[in-house]
């Protein structure tokens, strides 16, 4: 499994928005020039997270960034829905097999493997990252 770019740029966003947070909201600027992120692709991952419930935002010149939940309500199956959409397997060799018992036993593998990922990310907190 692949974590993609827009993933990783959204676990840092949320990382940096939860160390520094406190202070107030927080700018997309700041986080795309601490980490060398483009602003426009940077914003269009916020606004993924915002949607998936797990950021708020606010427009205008005071506006910018916050967790919509505590560190502790955020967990790492959420983050990464938000940005790649849901997790599962889409394999279709049973189908294209003609039902042969090896492949149906391969999607069935395959699905209990993505469950127990899905489970790990889950039960992962963006506390449980957090600097202590």
């Amino acid at each position: 499994m692949k974590i993609s770019r827009s993933t990783q740029y959204g676990l840092i966003a949320l990382g940096y928005i939860a160390q520094h947070g406190e202070s107030g909201l927080i700018m997309s600027e700041a986080i795309s020039k601490q980490y060398n992120i483009p602003l426009e692709y940077l914003l269009k991952i916020l606004h993924q997270l915002v949607r998936g419930g797990v950021l708020r935002s606010k427009r205008g010149p005071r506006g910018g960034f916050s967790l919509a939940k505590r560190p502790e309500e955020i967990n790492f199956l959420q983050i990464i829905e938000s940005v790649e959409g849901p997790m599962r397997s889409e394999l279709d060799l049973a189908e294209q097999t003609h039902n042969e018992p090896f492949s149906i036993k391969m999607e069935d593998l395959c699905k209990g493997v993505i469950e127990q990922v899905r489970q790990t990310y889950a039960a992962a907190k963006l506390s449980d990252v957090l600097a202590a």
